[in-house]
């Protein structure tokens, strides 16, 4: 699995005006007016079609594991389907989209289900589901749009901290010294430093430095979406916090390192610790095979436990000529013996609560991972978001040398425009 990142850089945002989109996804979308492919009608059209599924795999294991499952629930329906792993998922989807001929199945990420939501393109058959309560609340939350349950998570990834074992013992560290606040973290990230290994390392973007937002009772909007929060005073705090610790050295981003992200920062001994996700293993696995390492929970910030989950559903176009049998393969592929199959096969964590203590009991090393589905936090939705987010993570490379309320103020403008246009 391919680390969450928004490392593709974006145009600066001046102020997003209400008709501002800023995606081409969405650009193309617009273009079409609508899903596109409806019939003038406006009536849904079913037939028993052929089902097309379009992911962005994150490599062989992922894409043969989701063929075979389609491929089977396809000898056993008897509808034909076939799966295409894109090489640029947003891209190819838009163009679907903007070409009346879109996938009828898709993965659709969290920043990207306003535009296809607002624009008519995507069938909202969620909340219909027979597993529809079977999802992490968090998940839903995830794909709720206008009060409106979308689509099913496929799975999710969760952020913790992970600790070189090897570097922890050379430190005098014990199991004890565990961080579980803001300070202790400190502490032992001071402990860790030695020459170039850095205690704490990782990446200059939201997606990693949101955690301690999360963690200080922050974010970039309220809960309900409705006020944007950018500039808060428990974001400012956060945003503070992270800036002390990397002037007193002993926490540096990546692009300090010479790393591109946290995994390889940490597998070439450039970092003791790192905030990945549980993408981190694969990497470990095939990258860094003799690093030992112990995966644990963050540590609580002042406010709470905190962190940020990331996540995928499965979109159904809703000018799909068969969304019946879309629906059903949906089903079929979020089920509870389905996700663990999957789980096995590319190490992704089960979108259902029901399996969560199967996997934990099946990757006992990764169980910080599942276990901070509980107090995750999403990444905004609305449309519009995920540039106002780029531009924070431009912002936020500054860091060292920037007042973290300049930065946040410069951000809170851009996404009242998001959130309020």
């Amino acid at each position: 699995m391919k680390p969450p990142t928004s490392a593709v850089h974006r145009p600066r945002v001046r102020r997003l005006a209400a008709a501002a989109v800023g995606t081409s996804a969405a650009m193309l979308l617009a273009a079409c007016g609508g899903s596109g492919f409806q019939d003038s009608s406006g009536a849904e059209q079913k037939s028993d079609g052929p089902i097309t599924v379009l992911i962005g795999s994150s490599g062989d294991a992922e894409t043969k594991a989701v063929t075979e499952a389609v491929k089977k629930w396809s000898d056993e329906s008897g509808t034909k389907a076939e799966v295409r792993a894109a090489s640029d998922l947003n891209q190819e989807l838009a163009q679907g989209f903007a070409g009346g001929e879109p996938p009828d199945v898709f993965y659709l990420s969290t920043d990207q289900l306003a535009s296809y939501a607002s624009n008519g393109s995507l069938e909202p058959y969620a909340s219909d589901l027979e597993n529809a309560d079977a999802f992490f609340p968090s998940l839903k939350d995830a794909f709720t749009y206008d009060d409106q349950f979308w689509c099913a998570p496929k799975d999710f990834s969760t952020l913790a901290l992970v600790i070189n074992t090897k570097m922890w013992k050379q430190a005098g560290l014990s199991e004890a010294d565990i961080p579980t606040t803001w300070d202790e973290l400190s502490a032992v990230a001071q402990k860790l430093t030695k020459g170039k290994q850095k205690g704490l390392v990782f990446s200059p973007e939201y997606q990693r430095v949101g955690v301690f937002f999360e963690q200080n009772g922050g974010g970039l909007v309220n809960d309900e979406g409705t006020e944007a929060t950018v500039n808060s005073p428990e974001n400012v705090e956060a945003l503070t916090h992270v800036k002390k610790m990397l002037a007193d050295g002993y926490a540096a981003y990546t692009t300090d390192v010479g790393a591109g992200w946290g995994g390889e920062a940490f597998g070439k001994g450039l970092a003791a610790m790192t905030i990945e996700g549980n993408w981190i293993a694969g990497a470990m696995e095939n990258d860094y095979p003799d690093v030992d390492y112990q995966v644990v929970k963050l540590p609580a910030g002042p406010a709470s436990e905190g962190t940020l989950q990331f996540t995928n559903c499965w979109g159904i176009a809703s000018g799909s000529d068969n969304i019946k049998g879309s629906v059903a393969l949906v089903e079929q592929l979020t089920s509870a013996d389905q996700q663990m199959a999957f789980a096995d096969a590319f190490g992704v964590m089960p979108s259902v609560v029901e399996v969560a203590d199967e996997w934990k009991s099946a990757n006992p090393e990764m169980a910080a991972f599942i276990e901070s589905a509980d107090f995750a936090g999403n990444l905004p939705t609305q449309e519009g978001a995920a540039d106002v987010i780029g531009e924070l993570n431009a912002q936020l490379a500054t860091l060292k040398n920037t007042e973290p309320q300049q930065i946040l103020d410069g951000v809170q403008k851009n996404m009242e425009a998001v959130v309020s246009p």
